[in-house]
């Protein structure tokens, strides 16, 4: 699921395979520009129609961690988001009922259930969520975009990672032949020993060939470790290595995975875009949003030393991309920035969490965490503002986060603008 540039990604997706998508994936037709008639709750000012929800989402989540409370105005906005049936499509009009034409988004909901279970509040809202996912996991265990397409590694992790937080327990996901987001997810690992080995792929292509997708093995880590987008930092452990064997268990895997990760980021401390198709300049650019995931997979597995060149470049390089990207692309920042123990507050001189509350409307309550305490609740400092200071359960989802719902399970999974 990252949050890059997922709405241009989509969008370029949806050129390239108008004609050829099934109706289950089939993208809803892009909205007019965006304009003053945007939602006064949205985050950021670029057309919603492929990451409203998404980066609604990713922002708080990044909010969250840095205490943040965000405005009500904008959480109503999410939760107004929600289909009946528990399902959030990309974006939609809220003021028209969701029917059979919603294009309910796996990514999307399962983006917004972590949001929700986060910010403690809306609990009907995860729990709709929840059941909805559920119901649409495919007959291997994963789960694809949309309901009913095939199951790849970005969805299915990011879709574990919602449930996860949600308290959900994993291993009782189990389809026909002991399938489970677990099982799904390693399918689309490559074996270790080759030029490859222990990357994920995001799909099998229609040879069933599988291509090593750096972004697919970032949401894969944090799948396989049952963890968040907003994971933090894990235990040091040994330099990352590639497990072999046809068997490998969900932590093994998420080592793996870190061992690719780690050797991409290691010559140049970046990722690389290809050329698009049929573009002039041919030389491959750096991939700012990708990177970001790499580091938070990384962070999280235990080798945050393997990501500090990462960091560093991203310190120097991506601010610009940041601002420009809008909130989601500031919020991956910000969730690299954590996963690392770096300050979002001084990233390379330039104030993220102030970049990224300035996307949309002003925070319910702030506070700046100190050094010794930044688990510490915000102080409302605005006055009464619907609720939003209630924290219920905080204890659950932390303990959810650090990853007991995935040692209820032997298998697991792995998620894009």
């Amino acid at each position: 699921m990252t949050v890059r540039s997922r709405a241009a990604t989509l969008a370029i997706t949806a050129v390239l395979c108008a004609g050829a998508a099934p109706a289950a994936v089939a993208a809803p037709s892009p909205s007019p520009s965006p304009s003053a008639d945007l939602p006064p709750g949205l985050y950021g000012t670029k057309d919603p129609t492929y990451d409203g929800v998404w980066r609604q989402s990713v922002a708080f989540l990044a909010q969250k961690i840095e205490l943040v409370t965000p405005a009500t105005q904008s959480v109503d906005w999410l939760v107004g988001q929600q289909c009946a049936d528990g399902a959030f499509a990309s974006y939609r009009d809220a003021s028209v009922p969701c029917d059979d034409k919603t294009v309910a988004d796996t990514n999307a909901t399962a983006a917004a259930v972590q949001a929700m279970v986060e910010l403690a509040v809306h609990r009907e809202v995860v729990d709709k969520g929840v059941a909805w996912l559920k119901s649409v996991q495919n007959e291997d265990g994963g789960w694809g975009y949309n309901p009913g397409s095939p199951s790849d590694a970005n969805s299915t992790a990011v879709v574990i990672g919602a449930l996860a937080r949600a308290g959900v327990p994993l291993a009782a996901l189990t389809k026909e032949g002991d399938r489970t987001p677990y099982t799904a997810l390693q399918s689309f690992a490559l074996p270790c020993g080759g030029k490859d080995g222990g990357a994920f792929a995001y799909q099998p292509d229609k040879n069933g060939k599988l291509t090593a997708n750096a972004d697919a093995t970032a949401a894969a880590v944090l799948g396989s470790m049952g963890k968040g987008m907003a994971a933090g930092t894990s235990n040091a452990v040994k330099a990352p290595m590639c497990h072999k064997g046809t068997d490998p268990t969900p932590e093994q895997s998420a080592q793996n995975g870190a061992h690719y990760l780690a050797g991409a980021l290691a010559a140049s401390g970046h990722l690389e875009l290809p050329p698009m198709p049929g573009a002039e300049d041919t030389e491959p650019q750096p991939d700012f949003g990708n990177t970001a995931d790499a580091v938070v997979a990384l962070a999280a597995s235990g080798h945050t030393d393997k990501a500090a060149g990462a960091v560093a470049y991203l310190e120097k390089n991506a601010q610009g991309w940041a601002k420009e990207g809008g909130p989601a692309a500031t919020a991956q920042l910000v969730l690299a920035a954590h996963a690392t123990g770096t300050d979002a507050r001084d990233f390379g001189g330039v104030d993220l969490v102030a970049q990224l509350n300035a996307t949309g409307p002003a925070p319910a309550a702030t506070a700046v965490p100190s050094p010794t305490a930044t688990a510490q609740e915000p102080k409302d400092t605005s006055g009464d503002d619907g609720g939003l200071g209630v924290w219920w359960l905080v204890g659950i989802g932390l303990a959810c986060g650090a990853g007991i719902g995935f040692l209820l399970s032997g298998r697991r999974k792995n998620q894009q603008l």
